[in-house]
């Protein structure tokens, strides 16, 4: 090798030996580099679905599992989930490429993605996921690569695409049928109100849609904790009462809905819980509110006027 690149530098080949020298250079890496993935015999697929999260599982031997996973209300991200993580922390390059058996394809370049110290030391966001999966129904190869943190060999781990497409539809079906939010959405919620007032808007009644359809949908919830709140503004017993009235119409929403009222307490606090100093008006706004707590595995069983500890 080194004869040739004497020989290019001696006529007018400065660049060719340059080139030879960078390709040799780059041979010489990837023979050392540690890959691991799935081959013909053993490269498969898992889907697990429910209306709560949909994810696609594939299992690379000895190092651990790439995982497409899509929550409700989240966006679908890639994953990967190691064993014991070989990478190094910094960025790995994430490109498409054709797999050993089919050669001769391009390359399609996804960039740098992060790479942590951890059990799932990388985790690809929703717009290069999606890349990645239509690379795989094209039958192509997402491959990530970074240095180890042992030598400074090349880590490659590459996500197959054989029995990819037999899931691939079945996948589309579940993130179809995903509820619109998940437990973390819902399971606080606030209601702000004008002054004075204990009237909801449009934009109130969508929000707490989307917690009645979670309700509906998980049989794990057991108490829905409501607890009404106002401002500094007026008189005490005035407040009392003005935080129960924003309290109830919450309440009845929840009822008038479908919602077994068993399941409802309903608590109010006039000013007692600010969640803001009351020395303004964008403070103001945000005391005067009703919340909303979603429980799981115990029950209050009955309403209260007040609380030494609400929720705000």
């Amino acid at each position: 090798m080194r004869s040739l690149i004497d020989k290019c530098i001696s006529g007018s080949g400065q660049l060719l030996a340059l080139f030879v020298l960078f390709i040799t250079m780059t041979f010489s890496t990837s023979v050392w580099a540690k890959t691991y993935s799935a081959d013909l015999s053993n490269s498969q697929w898992y889907l697990s679905a429910s209306i709560f999260e949909c994810s696609l599982t594939h299992p690379i031997p000895r190092y651990g599992k790439g995982v497409f996973y899509h929550e409700a209300g989240e966006k679908l991200k890639f994953y990967l989930d190691a064993n014991a993580n070989p990478m190094k922390s910094g960025k790995a390059a994430l490109v498409i490429e054709a797999p050993q058996w089919r050669p001769g394809n391009g390359v399609q370049n996804l960039g740098l993605v992060p790479v942590s110290d951890s059990s799932k030391p990388i985790v690809v966001a929703r717009k290069n996921a999606r890349n990645m999966m239509e690379g795989l129904m094209d039958g192509m190869t997402p491959t990530f690569t970074r240095k180890a943190w042992y030598s400074d060999d090349s880590v490659r781990v590459r996500v197959s695409s054989v029995n990819f497409p037999e899931f691939y539809n079945d996948y589309l079906g579940c993130v179809a049928a995903l509820l619109p939010v998940n437990f973390k959405q819902v399971q606080r919620t606030k209601v702000l109100f004008k002054v004075d007032k204990a009237e909801m808007t449009k934009k109130d009644r969508t929000q707490l849609e989307n917690v009645v359809i979670y309700l509906k949908a998980d049989n794990t919830i057991t108490s829905i904790i409501i607890d009404g709140h106002t401002d500094s503004s007026g008189r005490r017993i005035y407040n009392r009462r003005l935080s129960k009235n924003r309290a109830e119409v919450v309440r009845a929403y929840f009822i008038k809905n479908g919602i077994s009222e068993e399941m409802i307490t309903t608590r109010y606090h006039g000013e007692r819980y600010p969640v803001a100093k009351n020395t303004n008006k964008r403070n103001k706004a945000q005391n005067r509110r009703t919340t909303v707590r979603l429980e799981r595995g115990r029950r209050i069983a009955s309403n209260a006027a007040a609380s030494s500890s609400p929720e705000g």
